[in-house]
């Protein structure tokens, strides 16, 4: 009895492997032939798997049976430390999101149950960061998460969605979009999408929180060998990226904030270079310098902005407005000219 067990044990977990190498689905007498059993054994063992709480396979048309990928869950064995990357990977993406996210806090909390013994503490507060993301001060967001929730799913199977996305005008399109890669951005506490759109012929980033409607396609794509996200977001400051060559920002950081620009590398191409009067010199080729506008204006007075000329003046002209709403009255004119590149790094 015990062998028998052990092997339909065996032919069970065939079946789970067999069904996650062919997502489009099989029918039972194939799933028999594979399996080398009757087709009557295969329709027992597809029973099996299809029982709730948590069934692994669904019938995706008449007689032919596929994994519910959403129910099927994933083995994966980490080490102390890596499961320590995880936990801080949500912590961030929990204090960058103002969105309740049951996903992110089922995986804590089973983390969390997997280290309970082994590392308790460690343990105790995964449970509590699952907690912040279930807390009822969070956002509920169904579109949103139906919207992720389907972008992942047409991501894994390789097949295209059909969308509606708000541009910035308000107006509404609608995209047939084969999703590539989905990237959190912290700057803006959003999560954007890259992908093929076969309306504007192009890759195009959509961000997720302006998808209002999506419905997945049977239609397949494959991503170009080509597209690598790393060498397409490569020059960006976060997630804006351009085909035109990156442009040069020139910043000077005061003294009083030079060592703490220094703890941190904010651009794979910045270079550094500090000055007699404790300044630092902070240079970098940036591909849109308007998403940097927000983090520039965070280090209020401490920076001075010498390059580029046009996001010199935007940032000059900010400032003279908000110190006018204070009551505060500055000429228009320029006073003192910035310093260029070469004074501070020299000609390259």
């Amino acid at each position: 009895m015990s062998e028998r067990l052990d092997k339909k044990f065996e032919r069970v977990e065939q079946l789970k492997q067999l069904l996650v190498e062919h997502p489009e689905g099989l029918s039972k007498s194939e799933i028999a032939r594979r399996l080398g059993v009757h087709r009557s054994t295969a329709g027992e063992y597809i029973d099996e798997l299809s029982r709730p709480p948590t069934p692994f396979v669904y019938e995706v048309a008449p007689e032919l049976f596929a994994i519910d990928r959403d129910h099927h869950q994933i083995d994966v064995q980490l080490t102390l430390h890596e499961s320590m990357m995880v936990h801080l990977a949500a912590r961030l993406f929990a204090t960058r999101t103002d969105k309740h996210n049951p996903h992110a806090a089922s995986a804590l909390r089973k983390l969390s149950l997997a280290l309970e013994k082994f590392a308790p503490l460690i343990s105790q507060h995964l449970s509590l960061s699952a907690d912040v993301l279930d807390d009822d001060s969070r956002r509920r967001d169904p579109v949103f998460m139906q919207v992720l929730e389907t972008l992942t799913r047409a991501w894994s199977l390789g097949k295209k969605v059909h969308l509606t996305h708000e541009s910035d005008n308000g107006r509404i399109y609608d995209y047939d979009f084969a999703p590539y890669f989905i990237e959190p951005y912290a700057v803006g506490r959003t999560a954007h999408v890259i992908g093929w759109c076969d309306q504007i012929k192009s890759v195009v980033t959509f961000k997720i929180e302006r998808i209002r409607t999506i419905q997945l396609l049977e239609t397949p794509y494959v991503i170009p060998k080509d597209f690598d996200p790393r060498e397409k977001l490569k020059d960006a400051w976060g997630i804006w990226y351009t085909d035109k060559k990156p442009e040069k920002v020139v910043l000077r950081f005061s003294r009083q904030v030079s060592r703490r620009v220094l703890e941190t590398k904010w651009h794979h191409s910045e270079e550094t270079k500090e000055q007699p009067d404790g300044s630092l010199l902070w240079q970098a080729q940036v591909a849109e310098w308007k998403e940097m506008e927000n983090w520039i204006r965070g280090w209020g007075a401490e920076v001075e902005v010498l390059e580029p000329k046009d996001l010199r003046e935007t940032l000059m002209g900010e400032s003279k407005a908000m110190a006018e709403k204070y009551g505060w009255y500055v000429s228009s004119q320029q006073t003192g000219k910035p310093s260029t590149l070469e004074d501070f790094f020299g000609t390259n």
